[in-house]
Parts: structure tokens; sequence; C-alpha cells
């Protein structure tokens, strides 16, 4: 591979990575259709659909842990399925309001306007909400550590190649 595009992708995957950590766009797709796409371009053989087949992975495992954990987090703390639906409706609305930001702090307010309205205490329902926050934090730091793996594993690939 050309080492300037080389370094171009690695510079729109560290993009990605900021995109992981500050919700303005999803970071780890972006990595993940950067490296994959580009490790079967360079060559759909074995090697190729090995590499793409572990990025695959670590997308996957990523995507799940900033699902999954807010979720699970806000279930075993009581929080009913709708909670988590009006996280889901404020994030969207948030972004639509106050692009970037919008999407932690609308998700959130959903999230804590929907407890106050479940469990008629403020504290109770901001102490739900710093359960969840939490567990999103691990989501995200876990989406972290495999973006920057999946970008490792393309360099390691682009380099053997």
């Amino acid at each position: 591979m050309d080492p300037v595009l080389a370094v171009l992708l690695v510079l729109l995957m560290l993009v990605g990575l900021i995109g992981v950590v500050v919700p303005v766009m999803p970071g780890l797709l972006v990595i993940w259709l950067i490296s994959a796409g580009t490790t079967l371009w360079m060559g759909a053989d074995v090697v190729g659909w090995a590499v793409t087949l572990l990025l695959t992975a670590m997308f996957a495992a990523g995507t799940a842990a900033s699902i999954w954990l807010p979720a699970r987090r806000g279930r075993r703390g009581g929080a009913p399925t709708g909670s988590l639906a009006a996280a889901v409706v404020g994030a969207v609305v948030g972004f639509f309001v106050i692009p970037v930001a919008g999407v932690l702090a609308g998700g959130f307010l959903g999230f804590v306007l929907a407890e106050f309205r479940r469990l008629g205490d403020w504290q109770a329902a901001t102490r739900s909400l710093a359960g969840v926050v939490a567990a999103y934090g691990v989501g995200v730091l876990i989406e972290l550590i495999l973006g920057v793996a999946m970008i490792g594993t393309w360099i390691i690939a682009v380099l053997l190649r």
C-alpha cells in the first residue's frame, strides 16, 4: 500500500476514535469500514478475510458493550424499558437540537425525566441515571480500547502484506 494513503487512512481512523469519545459520528463504524474495506481491497484471500473477520468481531464487541452495558445496568437498577426508550428518544431529539453534545444531554435528560415520572423523586431519578452513566462510560472505554486494537490490527496487516 502506498505510504501516503496508509497515513491518510490512519488519520481518518484516528478521527473515528474521536467519534467514539465525542458522539459526533459512529466512530467505531468509521474505523471498521476503513480497516475492513482496505484489508479486503488489498487482497480478498484467506488472510484478508481472517483479518476482516477479526476486525468485525472487535467492532461487534465494542458496539454491543456501549449499548448492552448501560441497558443492563439500568434494568438492574430497576429502570423499566420505557425509561431506556426515553433516553434513546431524548438522544435523537438532542442530536437535532444541539449537534454533538445534544446526543448525550438529550439522552440523559430523557432518562432522568422518565425516571422522575416513574419514581416521583429527583434524587432517586439521578441515582438511577448515575448508574447508567457509569455503565455507559465503561462501554465507551471498551469501545475506545477496541478501536485502538482495530487500528493496530490493521497496521500490522498492512505492514505484513
